[in-house]
């Protein structure tokens, strides 16, 4: 960018799963003539809906949003990939006379994005994928959460010792590149990022915010996640990441007889809880972020954005 040229304007909202987020967005997006460029890494999925909380096109009341419904279920996508496209979205949005609003719970995207973190684009290596996924079913995920750790401490804080997906990913990136994802970040944060970004996170009081939760997980079980999920398991063959989301190995599990439908509900409930704890802790960490009070409801939410904005 040019000196002198002033940079444009991004609004981000962001904050745990089941905090508001799409409600308020949508609230906003029609005050300041705004468009949506999602930052969830599970709605990038097409017929994954239920179990994603999917904006549904009633939601939007017309609103056009980008980055939704982009790749099928059977697809890999990396965050380098989310980069670029959703970049290429707020630059369409602003030639339209837009103003971007990015939303989501995916801290690493959002990262992605106010950071300017370019991270690498790795070929994915099959037969080290299999190595690692072999070790799992032998010797258990906690051993590869260790061996991740020597590795870059850092990122480990900052997520779970479950998370099998982002322990594979660390140990990757490691194995071809030489450096840590810690490490490669810093490296990348030295360019700043092309817009100015206004960043927000919705925050609500623990205990609501579980009960949010568990409520959240009944209505998708009442509006058939179960049958989504069958549906998705007889549509495609292999998942290389979207079957290991928070709800849908969790279904898969039950599917396959590993445990009870009590325990799935039970399951979901507690995963989301501590997925939602490690957002938060994510977002505190994001520098000049405002947070909101899911307490204050929307048109006091919008206000206080406003000011800020304008």
């Amino acid at each position: 960018m040019e000196e002198g040229i002033s940079k444009k304007n991004v609004i981000v909202i962001g904050g745990p799963t089941a905090s508001g987020k799409t409600g308020l967005s949508i609230e906003l997006a029609k005050k300041i003539n705004g468009q949506i460029v999602s930052a969830d890494s599970m709605q990038i999925y097409t017929d994954m809906d239920i179990g994603t909380a999917k904006v549904t096109k009633e939601e939007m009341q017309g609103i056009k949003h980008y980055m939704i419904d982009i790749i099928p279920p059977n697809k890999r996508y990396s965050v380098a990939e989310f980069k670029a496209d959703a970049e290429k979205a707020i630059e369409e949005i602003i030639k339209s006379g837009h103003t971007p609003i990015v939303v989501g719970g995916t801290g690493l995207y959002i990262n992605s994005l106010i950071y300017n973190i370019n991270y690498p684009e790795i070929e994915f290596d099959k037969e080290y994928r299999n190595n690692l996924e072999r070790q799992v079913e032998e010797f258990g995920l906690e051993k590869l959460y260790n061996e991740a750790k020597k590795i870059d401490e850092e990122a480990c804080k900052k997520i779970s010792s479950n998370d099998k997906k982002r322990i594979l990913r660390i140990l990757e990136i490691y194995k071809h590149t030489g450096k840590n994802k810690t490490e490669l970040e810093k490296l990348s944060r030295a360019i700043p990022p092309k817009y100015n970004y206004k960043v927000f996170a919705i925050n609500c009081e623990r205990e609501k915010l579980y009960e949010r939760i568990n409520k959240r997980v009944d209505k998708m079980l009442e509006d058939g996640l179960v049958e989504e999920v069958k549906k998705i398991k007889e549509k495609y063959t292999e998942f290389p990441t979207a079957m290991q989301g928070l709800g849908y190995k969790e279904v898969v599990e039950y599917l396959e007889n590993k445990i009870t439908y009590e325990e799935m509900v039970e399951k979901i409930k507690q995963e989301s809880r501590r997925y939602a704890k490690r957002q938060i802790t994510w977002f505190k960490a994001i520098e000049g972020l405002i947070w909101l009070n899911a307490d204050n409801g929307t048109e006091k939410n919008l206000e206080i954005i406003l000011e800020e904005i304008n």
